[in-house]
């Protein structure tokens, strides 16, 4: 039997819920009361967020159900809390160590010194707690912070459904968790929190981590060039702030390519900016497929076209019209190619791929006895 059911009852879950039965509770409430959504409630969901962090990890969640929240917020029992801790087949000192812990006396100063201790004799629990200059040890207070690094490691690693469009339940924002985009144009799009380790005291030799959005655009606009404004929602050092990132696309930009914002992301505990990296994504396109710097099309001729001859008229991504005609027999999958009316080559100005016609041949699907007696007679 638990000692406590408070974390339990914040997630609404039973004492005996599993894994999956955890993480489904804390997707459900973390999306309830996440302070970026305009019901949100900071409190709740920092409340929600220590819940899952114990019960979700095995060590911690033993520590709360056999000695409750504070035993499981310090990793260990406190000191002056371990006599008589020993259980069955345990003696002496604190937490069943025949004369206590060497060096140590109960409620004394252990200045930041680990321990561990065992209880219930053989095949007993091992638990572990640190002190910090004064009786009964210490632990850093859960803030506001981790919740939200609780929040976006549980995004990260696939905590939320496909379904789950986070970004629009944050005040009209696209896109999904895991992909991070935005809409091109004035879109907007939010951060989940700042970015640092999950432990409490980060290492200082943390390295700063960059937040990546993806960014669709259309093939028209990375052929000729253009312009997009996004609306950023950031945490700043005076709360959540909000600004306009010009995005200037060159012609000839691939998917994959990356533009970096320095210092335009959340505020990190060490009072530093992260990075803002808009990745592109290259939205598919009705009439043209991208290879490398060439355009392919598919042009789909008749029989008759494809045996007499065929003219026709298409247009290049650029807008321009070009003929592309051909006297002689056109089999199905030849392709014709037309210098320079393709792509734009971005680190060779004024020089372009080409474009790619790719035929097709529409065959009958059924022939009178006329014409069938006319190809034998022909062919």
């Amino acid at each position: 039997m638990v000692k406590d059911k408070q974390l339990y009852d914040l997630l609404g879950v039973a004492t005996d819920a599993n894994e999956n039965e955890i993480k489904k509770a804390y997707r459900k409430a973390a999306l309830k009361y996440h302070p970026d959504k305009p019901t949100g409630d900071t409190e709740k969901f920092k409340q929600i967020s220590e819940a899952f962090d114990i019960l979700s990890n095995s060590e911690k969640r033993q520590l709360y159900d056999n000695y409750g929240l504070e035993a499981a917020r310090r990793g260990g029992l406190a000191p002056e809390d371990m006599q008589g801790e020993g259980g069955p087949g345990a003696g002496g000192g604190a937490g069943g160590f025949p004369g206590g812990f060497p060096g140590f006396g109960v409620g004394g100063q252990g200045g930041g010194t680990p321990f561990t201790f065992a209880s219930g004799g053989p095949g007993g629990k091992t638990f572990r707690f640190t002190t910090s200059g004064g009786p009964g040890g210490g632990f850093t207070p859960f803030s506001t912070n981790d919740a939200f690094n609780i929040f976006r490691n549980f995004t990260e690693s696939g905590g939320l459904d496909e379904d789950d469009d986070l970004f629009s339940m944050f005040g009209g924002m696209r896109g999904g968790p895991r992909g991070r985009s935005a809409a091109a144009g004035n879109g907007g799009f939010s951060f989940g929190g700042p970015s640092m380790g999950q432990s409490p005291s980060p290492p200082p030799q943390q390295q700063k981590q960059a937040y990546q959005i993806t960014l669709p655009v259309s093939l028209e606009d990375l052929a000729g060039g253009a312009t997009k404004k996004m609306k950023i929602k950031r945490r700043g050092t005076a709360g959540q702030e909000e600004k306009i990132l010009t995005i200037n696309l060159k012609p000839g930009w691939k998917a994959g390519t990356k533009i970096t914002y320095a210092n335009e992301g959340d505020v990190q505990p060490d009072g530093s900016f992260q990075d803002v990296v808009f990745v592109i994504e290259e939205k598919p396109h009705e009439t043209f497929k991208r290879n490398g710097n060439d355009l392919e099309q598919t042009v789909t001729l008749s029989l008759k076209e494809a045996l007499c001859g065929y003219s026709k008229i298409v247009n290049t991504i650029d807008g321009k019209r070009i003929k592309i005609e051909s006297s002689r027999p056109t089999s199905p999958g030849q392709e014709v190619r037309y210098p320079s009316h393709g792509m734009p080559i971005s680190k060779q100005p004024g020089k372009r791929g080409d474009l790619v016609i790719k035929i097709q041949v529409q065959f009958p699907a059924t022939l009178t006895p006329q014409q069938k007696q006319a190809i034998q007679q022909n062919f």
